[in-house]
């Protein structure tokens, strides 16, 4: 992605995701600011501009890309579009809350196979135990994440996180990148 059309993402997410105020995250800690991700990953203008910036982060073995349901799906859902798009096909999935114990049961909705290379995603992170759930559910299906991957990664930890359970973490965009310091993590 070259750096005009990173820009016009980071642009983007300033304008329609990110929100100003008192707010408090999902673990309980106050912020003076918020990002809603979900309103770039969803809006027909950013839609490519996310895809691209997942994809081209990647690995060549990748076959499949997902994460926990709501956050990861359109970032995933968009990605595996965009790759096969590009001749380049990658399966979509969603990592349940909760294991569904009626029809075929488990956590996993979508098309992923024990042996698959993943990409485990999530559109923002502040502690990252969403993205983490969803990576441990893959490697419980039999299908190894190879990265996690964050759209906005506000609270600058799980990189750690993630590299003592032995995966790779990358973000797309930091807090500090987009005007922010770190916060809740």
């Amino acid at each position: 992605m070259d750096e005009a059309r990173r820009e016009q993402l980071r642009q983007h997410l300033l304008t329609h995701s990110v929100r100003r105020g008192d707010f408090t995250l999902k673990s309980g800690a106050k912020s003076d600011w918020f990002i809603d991700s979900k309103q770039t990953a969803c809006r027909p203008e950013a839609m490519l501009l996310v895809a691209e910036a997942v994809l081209e982060r990647c690995p060549p073995e990748t076959t499949a890309i997902g994460g926990l349901t709501m956050g990861a799906d359109p970032v995933a859902f968009i990605t595996a579009a965009y790759a096969t798009a590009a001749g380049r096909p990658l399966k979509a999935f969603s990592v349940r809350k909760e294991v569904k114990d009626h029809g075929g049961g488990g956590r996993i909705a979508g098309a992923l196979d024990p042996g698959d290379q993943v990409v485990v995603t999530e559109d923002t992170i502040t502690r990252g135990v969403s993205l983490l759930e969803a990576a441990r559910a893959v490697a419980e299906a039999g299908a190894n994440p190879v990265l996690l991957v964050a759209l906005v990664d506000r609270g600058g930890k799980v990189g750690q996180l993630a590299a003592e359970q032995g995966w790779a973490f990358e973000a797309i965009f930091t807090a500090p990148e987009l005007g922010f310091t770190y916060q809740g993590a």
